[in-house]
């Protein structure tokens, strides 16, 4: 069992069909046991992103109600859902600056370090992997690196 972490850019392939579907839903997979995180903010840009597509005669409604009902049913309950706080936003905000991110990849991040920052404190005692965080965004990705977490990008699967 491992545990990762889903920007919206990744955790979209689980819900709509696109380059790293089939690798994201084997993760995400229930059989496989893993544990994952997201921060509360990937339901809004999330429901987003799919109705935009919608919207835009990108997506059909047979492909995006499904997806759009799927993703609130079980959001609360597929995944460790991260709280925005006011302690995340201060680390957000100071992300933000430091990688010149967008407003919420810089919230991303900040949770995604804050679920590292857990394990690591746990991990030195259970010896638990870290944590993987999921995304498609390459800004993220190299903002993430940089703060010393393992990324892997689902467009590369």
């Amino acid at each position: 069992m491992a545990a990762y972490f889903f920007d919206t850019s990744a955790l979209a392939k689980r819900y709509v069909t696109e380059i790293g579907t089939p690798w994201v839903q084997s993760v995400a997979d229930p059989a496989a046991q893993n544990r994952l995180y997201v921060v509360r903010i990937t339901l809004v840009e999330l429901v987003s992103a799919i109705t935009r597509r919608k919207k835009n005669g990108d997506l059909t409604s047979a492909i995006a109600d499904p997806a759009l009902a799927s993703l609130r049913s079980k959001f609360d309950s597929d995944y460790d859902v991260i709280e925005v706080t006011s302690v995340l936003v201060s680390r957000a905000e100071a992300l933000a600056e430091k990688h010149a991110l967008r407003g919420y990849d810089a919230v991303q991040l900040a949770a995604a370090v804050q679920v590292y920052l857990a394990y690591v404190a746990v991990g030195q005692a259970t010896n638990q992997p870290l944590p993987i965080l999921i995304s498609a965004d390459i800004d993220l990705n190299m903002a993430a690196q940089a703060e010393g977490l393992t990324v892997d990008d689902p467009n590369t699967h």
